[in-house]
């Protein structure tokens, strides 16, 4: 009886991993459905959406890279893998030594290294519209552009918005430039995870103003640095307008900004607006600057939590006026450091109306329909449904023959850096150290955890936590994201009754990883969802609630969207476009 029981799982899967005309059953992801169903025992449907995920790699590829791994080699062909296995990489732009001439339009334009572009260029305008569009792994290279140029005008409008991992370097940018504008309006914004450069950013400028507009606004994660912008400029206005509002944990440091300028006129106005948990170090600002005007205008309103660091900013300067009007009414209290900062000589320092707030406004931070409670899961019941797509780039997993030789640990960082090619400091290094960090963190109280970078290591991850009888759900779809939904009929998993769960949650890596974990106290709700006016069917949603948050931080946006604190409520949430929750089947 087992025999034949084991029979009639093997067939559909075989059909299911062939049912391309001459597809072999050697394939990763053929082999994936024999692992499957090795490990699984039941007559439950196969998760298409995990089995999309397998590795595209075709036979052949798979054998050669997996020698290439075997060998510490994989670096020899890192775009044929990358390109073959479905992995984030960053393009490789090479060097361009070209000298434009001529007034240039870039609209549409993509990855590309503008290397001497626009030196000692003479009046006339330059535009990047609508460069980077959309793009993924951005790779742009600006260095000594605009050089020595006299009365150039360079405009970056709408340049790399709803990118992904952008990685732009302006490196000694305008540098002695005299006169002429260079204006940021609407740059990198909705921008996930980006990593933006300024190195000697228009150094012994003269009357050069740049104007920043809506620049990275709605960002997510990612590091934004200004080292030595502007140093011994000449009457150089330098205006950061709506900077960085609405951004999400993103790390802006100003080095040697202004530093020993003559007559500068800088604003900071809206810089910061509703960011969550910002970091903004200003180190060595406006030292030894000379009647130079610095205006932080509602500074990192409304902000949630964060920190700002203020090292030896306007250190010896001459007749410098500062003010700092409405800073950092933070929802939540932040820390502020001004360090080396010359109060008592410097007689023009304002700080009107700095000031921390708390209160309800906080809820404004979270994501209406982010974290719910329990009781919301009734039929009948509309509520907001958060945005559950899925922001990260497209990767498969890599077939665990090959994800297993690679070294997969912080204290292997310069190794994997040299597999997939990461220059110090840069983009990449950040993803993948964020990441190892992340899968090496301790676990928390009653906390089982992994991270996987292949199938199998995920099915042998539950398999350990739940056994080998177990059915692995997602969100069907991202209908109603970001709009009320109407809730119907709902479906507790083992009939509502608390139970073994593993939620499986995307991390960025150059290959799909997932981070695993299993805590106690949960419950698993199916629920259809409908739209609130025409009452059809337009997802069907998964959901987990977790009963026990007492170890829980009292910041947790559960606790500010909801009220409350740990170890006093339950909080819900939904399963996100590409994760999953697997549960003992019923």
């Amino acid at each position: 009886m087992e025999q034949h029981k084991q029979q009639t799982l093997v067939t559909p899967l075989v059909t299911f991993a062939t049912s391309s005309p001459g597809e072999s059953p050697f394939t990763p992801k053929a082999h994936l459905v024999r692992y499957w169903n090795k490990a699984v025992q039941n007559d439950a449907e196969k998760p298409s959406f995990l089995l999309s995920k397998a590795s595209s790699l075709s036979v052949v590829d798979s054998a050669a890279f997996a020698e290439l791994a075997a060998q510490n080699a994989l670096s020899t062909r890192l775009q044929d893998f990358c390109s073959s296995a479905n992995l984030l990489c960053f393009p490789d732009v090479g060097q361009s030594l070209e000298n434009h001439d001529g007034d240039t339009n870039f609209t549409a334009y993509s990855t590309k290294n503008f290397t001497n572009y626009g030196t000692a260029r003479w009046p006339g305008v330059d535009s990047f519209k609508n460069y980077s569009v959309d793009d993924t792994s951005q790779v742009d290279s600006f260095r000594r552009y605009s050089r020595d140029s006299v009365n150039h005008t360079d405009n970056f409008n709408s340049y790399g918005p709803e990118a992904n991992l952008v990685d732009q370097s302006f490196n000694s940018y305008a540098t002695g430039a005299v006169a002429g504008t260079g204006e940021f309006k609407n740059y990198a914004d909705y921008v996930n995870v980006p990593n933006l450069r300024f190195n000697s950013y228009s150094d012994d400028s003269t009357e050069r103003a740049h104007a920043f507009t809506a620049y990275s606004e709605y960002a997510n994660a990612g590091d934004q640095s200004f080292t030595s912008y502007s140093k011994h400029g000449n009457g150089a206005p330098n205006e950061f307008t709506g900077y960085g509002t609405d951004a999400n944990s993103v790390g802006f440091g100003f080095t040697g900004y202004s530093e020993a300028v003559n007559g500068a006129d800088d604003k900071f106005n809206n810089y910061g607006n509703n960011q969550n948990n910002p970091q903004n170090k200003f180190k060595s600002y406006g030292d030894s600057s000379n009647a130079a005007v610095e205006t932080f205008n509602s500074y990192r309103d409304s902000a949630n939590v964060g920190d700002d660091s203020f090292q030896s900013y306007a250190k010896n300067s001459d007749g410098e006026k500062v003010n700092f009007a409405n800073y950092g009414k933070s929802f939540e209290v932040g820390s502020d450091k001004f360090t080396g900062y010359d109060y008592a000589k410097n007689e023009s320092i304002t700080f009107k109306g700095y000031t921390k707030l708390s209160g309800s406004l906080v809820k404004r931070r979270v994501e209406p329909g982010k974290f719910f409670r329990e009781s919301m899961l009734k039929k009948g019941i509309v509520m907001p449904m958060p945005d559950i797509q899925d922001k990260m780039p497209k990767r498969s997993f890599l077939p665990q023959f090959i994800s297993s030789k690679l070294p997969f640990a912080t204290s292997k960082i310069y190794e994997l850096k040299r597999i997939f090619q990461a220059p110090d400091n840069s983009t990449m290094e950040k993803i993948m150290l964020d990441a190892l960090r992340e899968c090496e963190r301790a676990p928390s109280a009653g906390e089982t955890k992994r991270c996987v970078a292949s199938a199998e290591d995920m099915i042998d991850f539950a398999t350990s936590v739940l056994g080998a009888n177990f059915v692995v759900r997602t969100t069907d779809n991202v209908n109603g994201s970001s709009h009320d939904v109407l809730i119907g009929s709902v479906k507790g998993i083992n009939s509502g009754n608390v139970t073994k769960s593993v939620s499986c949650h995307q991390s960025l890596f150059p290959s799909l990883l997932y981070y695993c974990h299993s805590v106690p106290k949960v419950r698993v709700y199916e629920a259809d969802l409908l739209d609130p006016i025409s009452k059809a069917k337009i997802n069907h949603g998964v959901a987990i609630c977790h009963l026990d948050t007492s170890a829980w931080s009292p910041t947790h946006g559960a606790f500010v969207a909801l009220g409350s604190g740990p170890g006093r409520i339950e909080v819900c949430h939904w399963i996100f476009q590409n994760d999953m929750t697997w549960a003992v089947a019923d």
